[in-house]
């Protein structure tokens, strides 16, 4: 686009900001009193001990550079309340803590905002008679990127820095469509030194890289040709990589820390699934388990005392014992996950189909990561949501997976505000963001539905189980005897939604394979 189409990218980028601005006073989770927890620990002891300190339940487990960018923010924390600096067992959090906190959360957001206008600038161009800046396929990702619901109640409410981090990620993906893939690979380098939880995407990175980059020519019919691999390439990839991890890792390896930095980074201790099951295989896993054992209760094949508590009374809990399926260990997730993700990898090795296909490839990633990974956290399932976005204003049939995906997905995010002031808000926020991404996608993709009947369906059923555990649950005399029964509805009812989506978009990645080979 010319610049002059542009100007209406800053009045959408500050509107955002602005509106992120009415959430200043709004719930918080306890991840607010983690971060400030974080800002504590950098400030107030030397880097030897950043990994050891343990007198606060919130211990830092996220890699160091996240580590140094809680050091750089604490910096600035101190002309806010020095008193926030302070390690100590009970939750801190003043107006001006709230206040500094907030503000560092919009203000970190330039990264996204930044990624967002490059991502926007490698879509499709509209066509000709596409004047109307509305119908601009580079105007509605922007909406769905910056407007992202997910991510409004996630980072600025619920309270982290996910619009930080997946700013790094996406302008990584468009430095890889815009064929600058060394660019592309440092920032991915520098987002794994963030936050490890993007080691879900790595196999795509890492597989694309190697065969679309480090070997630089492709037969006629797409296969490898062997002779034209470049160790040069290599070598620079290698070097980006192993730079950021030095700066990153390298003063913990120096004081021989590395092992107890990696032990807050990997806690499997920490159980199959998290308080509120992510909406994946273990959830479904899980509720047939509980299925299996009611039913043993009640034809007297299992006894009831000897099940474990939490299984039959207690609901949703951190460490799920199961009473009659095997328990599944980090192992067999390990397992799943690479088998989930391989024809994905496969694909892409065997008949690379340009920074497109690697793009499918990634969300495949992601997804098979999000559904076969140990203690997955719900607000993961936006790494899928936000990179499908690009591709949803280019493919009609994406545009029904990311419709289908972002509904499911975002309503399984409900459970992280359970106050009652917010209920109105996040009702009235997915509604607005779901009411633009279907009339804004079916207007850009000529009209008609894009979803299909059984997905119709579908969403229908979302829309009870929201009514039912919204409304009429927490009025009803249920919410004393099965408090965990909203949860676990919700859980179960979009881990179908999920999966659904996840082997709809594996079928598209079949279907692409038979097509002739992208250059």
């Amino acid at each position: 686009m010319a610049a002059d189409g542009w100007s209406w990218f800053p009045v959408l980028a500050t509107g955002v900001s602005l509106f992120k601005c009415l959430f200043i006073n709004s719930y918080r989770s306890t991840d607010f009193e983690v971060h400030r927890n974080w800002l504590a620990i950098t400030h107030s002891l030397p880097v030897s001990r950043w990994y050891h300190e343990n007198s606060s339940e919130w211990t830092l487990d996220y890699p160091p550079l996240f580590a140094w960018f809680e050091f750089g923010l604490s910096h600035v924390a101190q002309h806010f309340d020095r008193n926030m600096l302070l390690l100590q067992k009970q939750n801190y959090a003043s107006p001006a803590t709230v206040l500094f906190q907030r503000l560092s959360v919009i203000f970190t957001d330039v990264i996204f905002i930044l990624a967002t206008r490059e991502c926007c600038r490698c879509v499709q161009k509209q066509k000709a008679s596409q004047k109307d800046v509305l119908s601009r396929p580079a105007f509605i990702l922007a909406v769905l990127l910056l407007w992202n619901f997910g991510l409004l109640i996630v980072d600025h409410i619920h309270f982290q820095y996910n619009g930080f981090l997946f700013g790094f990620l996406l302008l990584s993906v468009a430095k890889h469509l815009q064929a600058q893939h060394l660019q592309g690979a440092l920032l991915f380098a520098i987002l794994l030194n963030l936050k490890h939880i993007y080691l879900y995407v790595a196999p795509a990175y890492g597989v694309y890289l190697l065969r679309s980059y480090c070997f630089t020519e492709s037969s006629a019919d797409g296969g490898i040709r062997w002779r034209s691999f470049s160790l040069l390439r290599l070598l620079a990839l290698g070097s980006v990589v192993i730079a950021v991890c030095a700066v990153s890792f390298g003063p913990f390896i120096v004081m021989g820390q590395l092992p107890q930095v990696l032990s807050r980074l990997f806690p499997f201790k920490r159980g199959l699934c998290h308080a509120y099951w992510a909406p994946n295989a273990w959830a479904l896993y899980n509720a047939l388990d509980k299925v299996l054992a009611t039913l043993g209760v009640r034809l007297k094949l299992l006894k009831e005392a000897e099940l474990p508590q939490a299984s039959m009374t207690g609901g949703l809990v951190q460490e799920f014992q199961h009473s009659v399926l095997p328990s599944v260990s980090p192992s067999v997730t390990l397992v799943c996950t690479l088998l989930s993700i391989l024809p994905a990898l496969a694909s892409i090795w065997r008949r690379p189909r340009g920074a497109r296909g690697f793009l499918r490839c990634l969300l495949l990633c992601a997804l098979g990561s999000f559904m076969f990974g140990w203690h997955v956290h719900e607000k993961a399932i936006l790494i899928a949501i936000l990179p499908l976005s690009i591709l949803a204003v280019e493919s009609r049939e994406d545009a029904g997976i990311f419709l289908l995906l972002s509904t499911t997905g975002h309503y399984s995010l409900f459970p992280l505000l359970f106050t009652p002031a917010e209920l109105p808000i996040k009702v009235c926020l997915m509604l607005m963001f779901s009411l633009f991404s279907f009339s804004a996608l079916r207007k850009l993709h000529s009209g008609g539905s894009l979803l299909r009947p059984v997905e119709l369906v579908y969403l229908l059923g979302l829309g009870l189980v929201a009514l039912f555990s919204e409304v009429l649950f927490p009025l009803s005399p249920w919410k004393l005897r099965l408090p965990f029964l909203p949860l676990l509805a919700t859980s179960v009812y979009c881990s179908v939604g999920v999966s659904y989506s996840f082997l709809r978009l594996y079928a598209t990645l079949l279907h692409s394979d038979s097509k002739p080979k992208q250059h």
